[in-house]
């Protein structure tokens, strides 16, 4: 974890993904306090399939049968 002041920052711009990248966090300071962290983004993990949830799931009936049961309730 590398510590750097806004203007130490604004000097290296350039090379910011190269540092986030060599260091893992930095921490950008104004006068001496931690205002910001820089973080490398991570791979985005797969999403798993759903079709395994929606199966325990209750099947529920759809709107029309149940505006139509209300209607024949009357």
């Amino acid at each position: 974890m590398k510590t750097l002041s806004i203007r130490g920052m604004r000097a290296v711009l350039g090379q910011l993904e190269q540092l986030v990248q060599a260091e893992g966090e930095l921490i950008v300071t104004r006068h001496g306090r931690a205002i910001a962290r820089i973080l490398p983004v991570e791979a985005c993990r797969a999403i798993s399939p759903r079709s395994d949830l929606r199966r325990q799931l209750p099947r529920l009936s759809s709107s029309v049968d149940l505006v139509r049961e209300e209607r024949d309730a009357r």
